[in-house]
C-alpha cells in the first residue's frame, strides 16, 4: 500500500545518511542544556545528539528541544542513554559529572569525575575517533588532562573551556566601568580556571589603547580606582549567581558555542582555552592550562605565546605545580 510520501514525492537517488557535521551533548543538566540550546541557537550542526544515563529526563528535554525545530536548522535531535547514538560526531561537549561541594577536595572531585571519565571517554573514541572533545565539566583543567590520557587524542583535539568565560567576565567588567561594550574592551583571564586564574592587566585595551598609558597606576597599590578588584569581582560573580539561583550555566553555554563555531565553521578565532602548556614560561609537566589559542577545524593550531609580567609566569607557574601535585595522585 502506498503511503502519502509516497504518493506526495519521487524519490531520485540513495542518499548517504552519515551526518557531516555532528554535535554531541555529554549529559543534559543544567550546564549541558544550556550548550545544547546556545547550539541550536548558532545552528551549527546538522545533528545533535544528547546523552545521558537519565532517560526519562534525557528523552523530555530531547522532546521539549524537538518542538522548537520551527525555530532553528537544525534537522535532527537524537538522544539515547547508549552511546552509538553519537556516533560519527565532529564535536563532542562534554559536561558530566557533579559539581564541587562544601567542604569537598579537589582531589576528590577530580577522582570521583576520573571514574565518570573512563566510561564515557571510551564510549566517544568508539563511536567518533576522528572527533573533537571539548570539556566542560570541572575540574576543568584536569579533566582535560584526564579526557587526553584516556582518549588517546593528539592534544591539540581535547579541549578544555577554561578562562574563556573568566576572560568574559573580566571583559563585560571592564566595559561596565568604561561605557563600552565588551567585544570592545581586551583583556586576558589566563591559567587554572577560577580562583586561581590570572588576570593579564599588562594587555587590557580599548582599541589598541592600553588602559595603562593614560592611567600609569592601574590595578597597583597607588590605584585610587582600585582596577584591581576586578578579577576579584570575575571570581566572586560566579559564587554570588550560584548563591541566588544555585549553579550557573547560561555564560557557560554561550561560551561553549562560540568556541563550537570556531570548529565547526574553522574560523581559527584566539581564545584562552586549556590546552597542554608544556614547555611554556617554563613549565615542565604535562598540565592544561588557559593561554590565547588559535581554535579551528583541527583544534587548536597554534598558541599565541603573550609576554607576561614576572608576576603573571610565577602564578601561572604556581597554578601548574597545583594541578600537577593533583593529576600525579589521580588513579587511573
Amino acid at each position: 500500500m502506498a503511503i502519502l510520501k509516497d504518493q506526495l514525492t519521487q524519490n531520485l537517488l540513495k542518499e548517504d545518511h552519515i551526518p557531516q557535521n555532528k554535535i554531541t551533548v555529554v549529559e543534559v543538566g543544567a550546564v549541558g542544556l544550556a550548550c545544547a540550546i546556545s547550539v541550536l541557537m548558532k545552528d551549527l550542526a546538522g545533528e545533535l545528539a544528547l546523552v545521558d544515563v537519565m532517560e526519562d529526563k534525557l528523552k523530555g528535554e530531547m522532546m521539549d528541544l524537538q518542538h522548537g525545530s520551527l525555530f532553528h536548522r537544525t534537522l535532527k535531535i537524537v538522544s539515547c542513554k547508549d552511546y552509538n547514538v553519537t556516533a560519527n560526531s565532529k564535536l563532542v561537549i562534554i559536561t558530566a559529572g557533579p559539581r564541587q561541594q562544601e567542604g569537598e577536595s579537589c582531589l576528590n572531585l577530580a577522582q570521583h569525575n576520573v571514574n565518570i571519565f573512563k566510561f564515557i571517554i571510551p564510549n566517544i573514541v568508539k563511536y567518533s575517533p576522528n572527533c573533537k572533545l571539548l570539556v566542560v565539566s570541572s575540574p576543568v583543567d584536569i579533566l582535560t588532562y584526564v579526557a587526553w590520557r584516556i582518549s588517546g587524542f593528539p592534544k591539540t583535539h581535547v579541549i578544555g573551556s577554561g578562562c574563556n568565560l573568566d576572560s568574559a567576565r573580566f571583559r563585560y567588567l571592564m566595559g561596565e566601568r568604561l561605557g563600552v561594550h565588551p567585544l570592545s574592551c581586551h583583556g586576558w583571564v589566563l591559567g587554572e580556571h577560577g580562583d586561581a586564574s590570572v588576570p593579564v592587566r599588562s594587555g587590557g585595551n580599548v582599541a589598541g589603547v592600553s588602559l595603562k598609558n593614560p592611567h600609569p597606576d592601574l590595578a597597583t597599590d597607588a590605584d585610587k580606582e582600585q582596577w584591581k578588584e576586578g578579577h576579584k569581582q570575575v571570581v566572586d560573580s560566579a559564587y554570588e549567581v550560584i548563591k541566588l539561583k544555585g549553579y550557573t550555566s547560561w555564560p557557560i553555554g554561550l561560551s561553549v558555542a562560540y568556541s563550537a563555531e570556531r570548529i565547526m565553521k574553522n574560523l581559527r578565532w584566539v581564545h584562552p582555552i586549556s590546552t597542554t602548556i608544556k614547555g611554556l614560561y617554563g613549565i615542565k609537566e604535562d598540565v592544561f592550562l588557559s593561554v590565547p589559542c588559535i581554535l579551528g577545524q583541527n583544534g587548536i593550531s597554534d598558541v599565541v605565546k603573550g609576554t607576561l609580567t614576572p608576576e603573571e609566569e610565577a602564578r601561572l607557574k604556581k597554578s601548574a605545580d597545583t594541578l600537577w601535585g593533583i593529576q600525579k595522585e589521580l588513579q587511573f
